[in-house]
């Protein structure tokens, strides 16, 4: 007797009857669409995205296999959830462009840096559920962070919902708006100075004889497990620290170099340099 073939059933979407739009698919906003395909959160024929120029959505549409127009008001008009993910200078007329659109169910989840909650839901004109995220760079490998606060308007289950979102490419923290400059100053901004740490570490291991690709290996490695062990511990740093410096052994000589040349105090003023200047972009 003949084997009959049974195809297998598709596994259904987390989230089949969320409609979500994905306003300014570039770098950021297509990390998350095609971490939404990834993960199964959304059904893909609920999910629609926009860009700015027409053959790049033809493109981006056979690529993904997802609605892809030019369209920002058509894509918000048959979602529930609405993600902008334009430049920040561009928010206010992509909100006049699309406010048509807006009911007060629907959700917008903005990524645009600097741009206050209270701004959007003026621009919307009603009382629309608002929530500001920051991610950063690491999300496009699924280990990104994400704060995310909340407007006015913002539900328990809308704030669960941008939570899940943007869990699908790492982790995520809640905080008040008040401190997002803040974030954007720490983790934002932050890959950019673990970068220079790891070069600098894969420098010195070529100054002591490393082949520099081990050296780079060996840096990159290091900071990653440095990391997790953090996050999967739970243990401060400091506690960490300390679990590595044995008494009268080579790593306090290392930290002892550090702490001459300042790094903590540094570390600490790139941050403070880089949150003023997010209040400076935020305030316009």
């Amino acid at each position: 007797m003949s084997e009959i073939a049974v195809e297998a059933p598709e596994v259904p979407a987390q989230l089949p009857k969320v409609r979500v739009a994905v306003l300014g698919a570039g770098k950021m906003g297509g990390i998350l669409l095609q971490a939404f395909l990834k993960e199964n959160l959304f059904a893909a024929d609920h999910i629609s995205a926009t860009v700015a120029h027409a053959e790049r959505a033809v493109a981006l549409s056979t690529q993904w296999g997802v609605d892809v127009s030019t369209s920002n008001q058509e894509a918000a008009q048959k979602a529930d959830l609405i993600l902008v993910g334009v430049k920040p200078f561009q928010v206010p007329d992509l909100i006049a462009e699309i406010k048509p659109a807006l009911t007060p169910s629907k959700m917008i989840v903005s990524f645009a840096a600097s741009v206050k909650t209270r701004a959007i839901e003026e621009a919307a004109g009603m009382e629309i559920a608002v929530v500001r995220a920051m991610p950063n760079t690491p999300s496009a490998l699924g280990a990104g962070v994400a704060a995310l606060c909340r407007g006015r308007h913002v539900k328990d289950e809308q704030m669960a919902l941008a939570q899940r979102v943007f869990e699908t490419v790492g982790r995520t923290v809640l905080v008040d708006e008040k401190h997002m400059d803040a974030v954007t100053g720490l983790s934002g901004s932050g890959p950019a100075y673990v970068y220079i740490i790891i070069e600098a570490l894969a420098e010195a291991g070529v100054k002591v004889g490393l082949p520099r690709d081990i050296a780079t290996q060996l840096a990159a490695q290091t900071a990653f497990g440095a990391a997790k062990m953090v996050l999967e511990t739970g243990y401060h740093p400091a506690l960490l620290k300390d679990a590595v410096t044995t008494p009268a052994g080579c790593t306090i000589d290392g930290i002892l170099e550090l702490e001459e040349g300042g790094l903590r105090v540094t570390l600490i003023k790139a941050v403070m340099r880089a949150t003023e200047r997010a209040r400076q972009l935020a305030a316009g």
